[in-house]
Order: C-alpha cells, then structure tokens, then sequence
C-alpha cells in the first residue's frame, strides 16, 4: 500500500490524536455489546469539548463532538475483547466536501481501552511509544504502515481479526496502554455554557 497517495481522513477528536489510527475495525457484530450509561453529554475536565452520545442503532451510538465552535459526528461502537471493554470510533461522511476531494480521503477507526463508563468515563489510547518498541523487536507483530515520508505515525492495516488477536495477546503488557482520559457527565446547558465561556477566553 502507497500511503503517500493516500489522505487519511482520521477522527480528529483532541482526546484521541495520540490513538494510532486503523483501516479497519476493532470488532465484529459478536463482540459489540451496549451500554445505555454512555448515553447522554459529557465534557473534558479543562471544559473544552463536549461529546454528546445518543442511541442510533440496536448496538450503535452517534457521537456529535464540538470543541472550538467547531462540530464532527461519529458513528461508535462499544464491543469486549476478553473481559475488557474497547470503543470504536468511525468519522460520518461530510456532505459539503468537494466530491474530487472526497474520493481521496479514506476514512479510518480509531479505539480505545474503557476503563470505566460511571461515574467518569476514563478512555486510554493504546501507547505508541509501547507500538513502536513491540514493531521495532518484531515488525510482523502486527500488520501496519507509516502515514507517509515525512509522518512517522503508524497506522494499522491488519484486518480485524489479527488486530483484535494483537491487542489481546498484549493486553497485559506493562505501558501497553497510554494514561487515560476523563470524561464527566453533564447537563446539555451547562456544558454548552462552559465551551463558550471557553471560547471568549484570551488564547
């Protein structure tokens, strides 16, 4: 795979930009489960960004997240792997992109460990310091490219069933996965009355 004449389109939430990005998903419809606690609107502890999940499917969320005055939707999925639960996320097409443009961008998964959903959600991306040393001491670890020349971030090409194994086969490696992130829940109006706050702040 070329992935110099390839864009990838990856979900650019700020909490998962160290989350190493994959062409196909964590899970299988066996392994997706639902948990109606995600349901609602939460926000990062600095108040920046509001991610707010709703029901869209028998086993499917829609997240709409916005940060910056700026709003991008995703479809999520919930799934376990062993006994630990993963969050996939997966960007929705954008209408008003050039159609030219469009049929350049591949839009790729990313996913993270949840460690808990209640009464924080704490969500940890996998370490790439970690991914690099497991590559570096066997590149056939996992299937995977570089981004590009001049990008040295990975990205995962592995099909689904050789990623989930990879994960589970590391599941227990120390610093396999990265600190986590917290998410509170809050009222629709009170988050929205933060980010704009936010918003009018001095940068």
């Amino acid at each position: 795979m070329n992935m110099k004449k390839m864009l990838i389109l990856i979900a650019g939430l700020s909490i998962i930009v160290g989350c190493i990005p994959s062409l196909h998903p964590l899970y299988t419809d066996k392994d997706l489960v639902f948990d109606k606690a995600l349901i609602g609107t939460w926000q990062d502890e600095g108040g920046e960004s509001i991610w707010k999940f709703t029901q869209s499917g028998d086993k499917e969320y829609k997240l709409v997240y916005t940060e910056d005055g700026k709003t991008g939707e995703f479809i999520i999925h919930l799934l376990k792997l062993k006994d630990k639960m993963f969050i996939d996320f997966y960007p929705v097409e954008q209408e008003d992109i050039n159609g030219f443009y469009s049929a350049h961008l591949v839009p790729a998964h990313s996913f993270m460990l949840v460690k808990q959903i209640e009464p924080t959600l704490q969500m940890a991306c996998l370490n790439p310091n970690k991914l690099k040393e497991i590559i570096q001491k066997d590149p056939k670890a996992v299937k995977h490219e570089k981004l590009g020349k001049d990008d040295d971030r990975d990205l995962f090409t592995a099909p689904t069933d050789e990623l989930q194994a990879f994960i589970i086969k590391n599941l227990d490696t120390p610093d396999f996965f990265a600190d986590p992130s917290s998410l509170k829940k809050v009222k629709d109006d009170a988050a929205k009355k933060d980010v704009e706050k936010k918003d009018k702040e001095p940068k």
